[in-house]
C-alpha cells in the first residue's frame, strides 16, 4: 500500500532515508558481511558504530565533557525506579506533577524515600504546565523531578524550573531531539527512543558526573547502578545493538538538515498549521492550554464520542493512522514528531477541513 502518514505517539516514524540506509546496509553493513543484527557487540566494527553515536549526539546536544552518554534498555519506566535507587540518598526528593508519567515516577520514587508535590496541574486537568517562576524548591531536596513533554495531555514546559544547587532531572521522551537543549540546566536527562530518536528499546541517559558521584543508600543490583553502566560504556551487558545503530543514523539525518534549531523551526512550522486550524474550527476542540501547546503531541477532540469515531474511520482512506487518543483521556491525539513531513500535516488538515464541512 505504500507509505503512510503514521500519527502514532510511538513508537513514531522515521526517516524514510534512515529506513533507505539500514536497508542497503541491512545484509552487509559496509562490507563485514553480515547485518548490524548479527555482529558481536565486543566487535571493532560495533564499538565503532556505538562510539560515532555518541560523538554525533554529543556535537548535536552541545554536551560536556562532565557529562556522561549511556545507551540503555527498559524504556522511562524502569528510569522511573533507577533514578530514586541511585540518586535519592538523603531520602527527599521535589517533583513537578504534570499527568501520568510523573504519577509513574511518583509511586517508583515513594519506594525510596520522601516524594514533594511541588506543584502540579492536576487540578485543571493536566491541560496546563505549572508556572514555574511561582514554585518554592527544598534546598535540602536530593533532586527535582519533571517530564518535560506530556504525550497524553499535549503540554510541554516553555521554560524549566531554577533549581540553584539541587540536580534537575527530567523525563525528555517526547521532544528529545525536537529543539536545541541547553544540557547544562539538568543533572540528568533520559529519553525512549521510539518517539524521535530511533525504535523501541533504546533508552538514551545524559547524566552529570557529580551525580554519578554519589553513594547510593542501600546496595544496587549491578545491572540497575548507572555507574557500572557508565564504566563499562553502556557494555556492561549486551546492549540494543541495532537500535542504538539506527538511533546513530537518525543523529546523522539530524546533522546533515540543519542540526536541532532547524528541526525546531520545522516542528513549529508544522504545529501551527494543525492548531491555527484548530483554533478557527467550530467542531474539533483542542485540549492543551495556548500556553502549554505540545508542538509534537496536538490533542483534540469532537463534541462526541461517535463523531471521534467517524473521524477516526474516515482517516482511513486517507492512508492516515493511530489518530486514537491515549485509552485513558479518549478524544484525538495526532504525534508529529521529527520524522513526520510537513505534507502529512497539510493533508491531515485537509481532511479535517473536509470532514468539518461534512457535519455542518
Amino acid at each position: 500500500m505504500g507509505r503512510i502518514y503514521n500519527f502514532s505517539a510511538g513508537p513514531a516514524m522515521l526517516p524514510e532515508e534512515v529506513l533507505n540506509q539500514a536497508r542497503e546496509d541491512m545484509l552487509d553493513y559496509h562490507g563485514c558481511g553480515m547485518s548490524v543484527m548479527e555482529m558481536s557487540h565486543r566487535s571493532k566494527v560495533y564499538q565503532a558504530i556505538i562510539d560515532e553515536a555518541e560523538a554525533d549526539l554529543r556535537k548535536l546536544i552541545g554536551i560536556p565533557e562532565n557529562y556522561k552518554v549511556l545507551f540503555m534498555q527498559g524504556g522511562a519506566t524502569l528510569a522511573f525506579a533507577m533514578i530514586p535507587m541511585n540518586f535519592m540518598v538523603k531520602g527527599k526528593i521535589d517533583l513537578i506533577n504534570t499527568g501520568v508519567w510523573t504519577k509513574k515516577a511518583m509511586k517508583d520514587a515513594k519506594l525510596y524515600g520522601e516524594v514533594n508535590v511541588v506543584a502540579s496541574g492536576e487540578e485543571n486537568n493536566f491541560k496546563k504546565i505549572p508556572d514555574v517562576k511561582n514554585i518554592k524548591f527544598n534546598k535540602d531536596a536530593d533532586y527535582v523531578y519533571m517530564c518535560d513533554n506530556n504525550t497524553i495531555f499535549g503540554t510541554k514546559y516553555k521554560e524549566y524550573p531554577e533549581t540553584g544547587d539541587v540536580p534537575l532531572i527530567c523525563d525528555m521522551s517526547s521532544c528529545f531531539l525536537s529543539e536545541p537543549i541547553d544540557i547544562k540546566k539538568f543533572g540528568m536527562v533520559y529519553a525512549g527512543a521510539q518517539k524521535n530518536v530511533g525504535p523501541a528499546g533504546v533508552t538514551i541517559c545524559i547524566i552529570r558526573e557529580d551525580l554519578l558521584a554519589r553513594t547510593p543508600r542501600n546496595p544496587l543490583p549491578a545491572y540497575l547502578d548507572y555507574r557500572i553502566h557508565a564504566e563499562n560504556g553502556s557494555m556492561y551487558n549486551t546492549p540494543p545493538t541495532y537500535g542504538i545503530y539506527i538511533c546513530g543514523l537518525v543523529f546523522k539525518w539530524l546533522l546533515a538538515n540543519g542540526g536541532l534549531k532547524k528541526r525546531e523551526e520545522v516542528n513549529e512550522a508544522k504545529a501551527k498549521i494543525l492548531y491555527d486550524y484548530l483554533d478557527q474550527s467550530k467542531l474539533f476542540i483542542p485540549f492543551a492550554d495556548k500556553a502549554s501547546r505540545s508542538l509534537m503531541n496536538v490533542t483534540f477532540r469532537t463534541p462526541s464520542e461517535e463523531l471521534d469515531a467517524e473521524f477516526l474511520e474516515g482517516a482511513k482512506k486517507y492512508k492516515f493512522t493511530n489518530l486514537k487518543g491515549h485509552r485513558l483521556t479518549g478524544g484525538l491525539r495526532a504525534s508529529i514528531y521529527n520524522a513526520m513531513p510537513i505534507d502529512g500535516v497539510k493533508a491531515l488538515v485537509a481532511y479535517m477541513k473536509e470532514f468539518e464541512e461534512a457535519h455542518k
